[in-house]
């Protein structure tokens, strides 16, 4: 079977990332304690089920510790396990729950999330801490600056990737508005020429020719990204040997627009040949999304 486990934060987008797989013809279980997936996965396959998605997070409680073994054991049995863990910053998730005006899973019974905060940044920070043992087993997206149309879009080209191997992630992204909760290795490319003050370049992108042929005539430019390629060339294999699944790579420039979106492009075709690859333009999301 294709198993998707979906985990995270509380008001990251999990029911989201359920109801995208539920379209795409997956057999859909949410808040399912972890030490019942073999039982499910196995009752399915009997009645010929071959896509399972499953959201499993804090509300499981002490079983969550027991998630990493049991997708041991799914592989073993032959299962395509793949895992998703979706991420927010506090403040994302604070506006969240005070737009939708639902209580947190882990708020005292009683309390009014809205307009209690405090209680609210407690429940948010000690999910943080039961989801420590999960946040690493599988790819993650940081949600606080996406829309819903861009997530569903990530989504679907995870699950429809070819998950052989390690996936290399690369994504771009603007320092002005915060470093990716789920980058893994961040490199810093805002001393390089910024196309933004070309006023004929400005409102174009870094998939943009004009731009293309604005950075690509850039001597540091190259440099940079031959540093950067250079850097991954040497440490990806003990990554793969690390047994990781997927590795993000996030390059930020300023705004996001121009010179790391063409970077991280750049470096996306440059290891094609090495791992599997996908990239994606945080700022860009919204303008490119569709629902």
């Amino acid at each position: 079977m294709k198993i998707v486990l979906i985990t995270g934060v509380s008001g990251s987008g999990k029911s989201l990332a359920l109801n995208v797989l539920e379209d795409a013809g997956y057999y859909c279980v949410d808040n399912l304690p972890s030490r019942f997936l073999p039982e499910l996965a196995e009752y399915l396959e009997t009645q010929n089920y071959t896509r399972l998605a499953v959201a499993i997070d804090a509300r499981s409680g002490g079983s969550l510790a027991d998630l990493p073994p049991i997708i041991g054991g799914l592989r073993r049995f032959g299962h395509d396990v793949r895992a998703l863990f979706l991420n927010a910053t506090t403040q994302t998730l604070v506006q969240r729950f005070s737009e939708t005006r639902r209580r947190h899973p882990l708020s005292v019974a009683g309390d009014d999330t809205v307009s209690a905060n405090g209680s609210l940044v407690e429940a948010i920070e000690k999910e943080r801490e039961m989801l420590n043992s999960v946040t690493e087993l599988g790819h993650q997206i940081d949600t606080s600056n996406l829309r819903a149309s861009a997530l569903r879009r990530w989504i679907r080209e995870f699950v429809q990737h070819d998950h052989t191997g390690l996936t290399l992630m690369f994504e771009s992204f603007g320092f002005k508005h915060g470093v990716p909760l789920d980058a893994d290795l961040v490199f810093d490319v805002r001393s390089l020429p910024n196309p933004y003050y070309d006023a004929v370049l400005r409102p174009l992108t870094g998939r943009d020719q004009p731009v293309i042929d604005f950075l690509s005539a850039i001597p540091e430019v190259d440099e940079m990204i031959n540093d950067i390629g250079a850097y991954l060339q040497k440490w990806l294999p003990s990554y793969m040997r690390d047994n990781r699944s997927y590795l993000t790579v996030a390059i930020g420039c300023t705004g996001g627009q121009h010179r790391s979106v063409f970077i991280a492009e750049t470096l996306g075709r440059r290891f094609r040949a090495e791992a599997g690859v996908l990239v994606r333009h945080r700022e860009l999301a919204p303008l490119e999304s569709t629902s």
